[in-house]
Formats: structure tokens, sequence, C-alpha cells
């Protein structure tokens, strides 16, 4: 449904984005995970037209984005990271505004929105400025589907909001993309990774790895413990110098330490930290995560 072939785009002398390819499929839920800066918003922002790539091409079920373009925003509906509707409407203003811009109305697609809607029809009068945080998303995806896009482009939709708010959208993508939407959609929070059918995880204008989130965590074989001690910062200096760590990091309460494969487990790693000093130590198994990938990862 969505190819990005060889993409490449620079501000000035920033790589924002450095030859990126990959497919989405049709109906699928797509996750581009990674933090700020890493060009999840550039990519997206050229995928729905509003950028020119500096290389490589774009295709939405088979039309070209950049030579297509008026066909293309037509088939997508776009939600980007900032609240961009007219605050001083109301929000059923709002909503007639963007289905009239479409050429339909909001009746003849409400059955699209009725599950979102419905959640903040008592406050159709109100103006969307005056919204809450998931009011306004949720209003903000109404405008977006109201046109009956085949493909959805989500650029950091739940940053800022509660966790309940947070919830409650990834429920309303998958009811989404079990109506037959294809669904793109960028976060910096690597727990919604798991939401998704398939992830990239993006650094530094680069895909690092891409995949089922459950699948690139199996691939990493990794052996990871929590560790902790009285002195936080002297255990990380001395677990960065130990010769069988592969990677250690601040995770929570605990460091979380990757060990290499030839260690041979939780005597080897409290031997040499009651050498070094440390007391009240706690030394656990610890299971991988998206997040802990990711780190590692970008380590590299």
């Amino acid at each position: 449904m969505i190819k990005f072939n060889n993409i490449s785009k620079s501000y000035g002398d920033v790589q924002a984005v450095s030859n990126i390819s990959f497919e989405v499929q049709k109906n699928e839920l797509f996750g581009l995970i990674g933090p700020d800066g890493a060009g999840k918003t550039s990519l997206l922002r050229m995928l729905v037209t509003l950028l020119l790539p500096n290389a490589g091409t774009m295709e939405i079920a088979g039309i070209d984005v950049v030579r297509d373009y008026r066909k293309i925003r037509l088939m997508v509906g776009y939600m980007p990271g900032r609240f961009s509707l007219y605050q001083d409407l109301t929000v059923e203003e709002n909503l007639q505004f963007f289905a009239s811009v479409f050429g339909t109305t909001v009746q003849e697609n409400y059955h699209l929105i009725e599950d979102i809607y419905k959640q903040i029809e008592p406050f159709k009068t109100r103006r969307a400025g005056k919204l809450s945080g998931g009011m306004k998303q949720k209003l903000a995806l109404s405008c977006a589907l109201i046109h009956k896009p085949e493909v959805l482009v989500l650029d950091e939709p739940t940053t800022g909001v509660d966790a309940v708010s947070r919830r409650e959208f990834w429920d309303m993508l998958d009811r989404l993309k079990n109506a037959g939407i294809t669904i793109i959609v960028s976060t910096p929070y690597m727990d919604e990774a798991s939401r998704c059918d398939r992830v990239a995880l993006m650094q530094q204008g680069k895909i690092l790895s891409i995949d089922k989130p459950q699948t690139i965590v199996e691939k990493q074989g990794r052996n990871l413990w929590k560790v902790k001690s009285g002195n936080v910062y002297k255990l990380l200096s001395d677990l960065e110098k130990w010769d069988f760590t592969r990677s250690v990091y601040p995770f929570g309460q605990y460091l979380h330490l990757v060990t290499r494969n030839e260690m041979s487990g939780h005597s080897d790693i409290e031997s040499y930290l009651q050498e070094k000093g440390h007391t009240s130590l706690v030394i656990e198994p610890g299971f991988s995560g998206i997040e802990d990938v990711f780190i590692e990862l970008m380590t590299k």
C-alpha cells in the first residue's frame, strides 16, 4: 500500500532522513518508533505531500506521491503532531469544514467516526481551542477520517496526552484497522510499539531495525540483568569498564546490564561488584523489551 524507495531529506547540512526504503502492507498498522530528531516527522510530511524529498521515490497504492500529489491528498488522512485545527471554530464547525473541503458531508461518512465522535459530541458547540488534550486528539482524528481515506497518517498523536486517553486512542486505531484502513503512525513512546503489527526503529534519519515488535526483541538474543547498589553512579562506571559488559544503561531505579554470551551469570556479576566495594547489591534476571533493544541498537 505504501512504498518508500531510497528516500533522503536534508535541511542545509542536517541530514534528517538518509536513504530509507521499506513498505507498508494494505490494512497494516505500522509504527515509526524513535526519539525526537529521528526523522519521523520529515518522513511522514514527505508521504503526505507537504515536503519534497531530495532523493528517492514514494508510492501509495501504486501512485507516485510527488508526481500525482493531488490524487494522494484525496487518498490520505493526516493528523500532524501539533494540534492544527481552527481553534476559534467549534467542534461541529471544524468537522463540517473539513468534510466540505473534500466534497463530502459529515452525514455521508458519519459511520467512520461514530465511535470516536460520540465521545466529544456533548461538547460539539465548544470551541476547539477550549478542549482538553484528549478531546482535541479525538476531534483531529475525526477530521482526518471524515473524507474516508485509504491511508491514515498520524504524527506522534499521543504526545502530551494522559495515559488513559493514550490507551483509548490506540483502541480506536485497532478498530479503524479492522475497518480496512491502512495506518502509519509515529511515536516516541516505546511501549506503544507493541500495539503495531510491525515497527521501524529510527534514529538520526536511519532505520535501525524493522519487523514485528516481538520478533525484533527475540532476534537480539540478549542476556539482561537488573542491577542496583548503594552507589548507582559508581555502579554504572564500574559496569561500563567490565570486560563482560555488552551494554549498561539506567532504567528506572535499576541499571539494565546486558552481558556477553560467555558470561556465566549472577555469581560473576556479584563477585566483580563486591570486589569493587559495592554493598546492598540487588541482581535479578530481566526481560528485554523494545526499549532495551532500541537503546542497544542506538549505542551500536
